[in-house]
């Protein structure tokens, strides 16, 4: 186990790593214009990372349990109806799982 130096060390190095991560492409673009491909990136990367990880929530079900992930499923699709209609991924969000939380605290055990 590391000390308590050895620890707030590490910390303020990642802490500095990150940052500069962070910080270095500002500071490279901020002399010329990034190429088309950032463009393309920064169009459709959160996008494709949000289908990822909703398509990855799926794959840890047990389609054979009781429920056959019924309770999931719809949350999903309340998540979808939710955006549709209202276009607040936020609000979506918090009403598909609270949703879903209701399925899983009322439904059958």
């Amino acid at each position: 186990m590391l000390s308590l130096e050895k620890a707030l060390v590490a910390s303020v190095v990642m802490a500095l790593i990150v940052a500069g991560c962070r910080a270095l492409p500002f500071l490279f673009f901020s002399v010329r214009k990034p190429p088309a491909m950032f463009s393309f990136i920064q169009d459709y990367m959160p996008a494709l990372a949000m289908t990822v990880l909703a398509v990855s929530s799926y794959t840890s079900l047990d389609w054979s349990a009781p429920s056959h992930g019924i309770p999931e499923l719809l949350a999903g699709a309340v998540v979808v109806l939710l955006h549709l209609k209202k276009r607040n991924v936020l609000l979506s969000i918090i009403g598909g799982t609270a949703f879903y939380m209701l399925l899983r605290h009322f439904g059958p055990a």
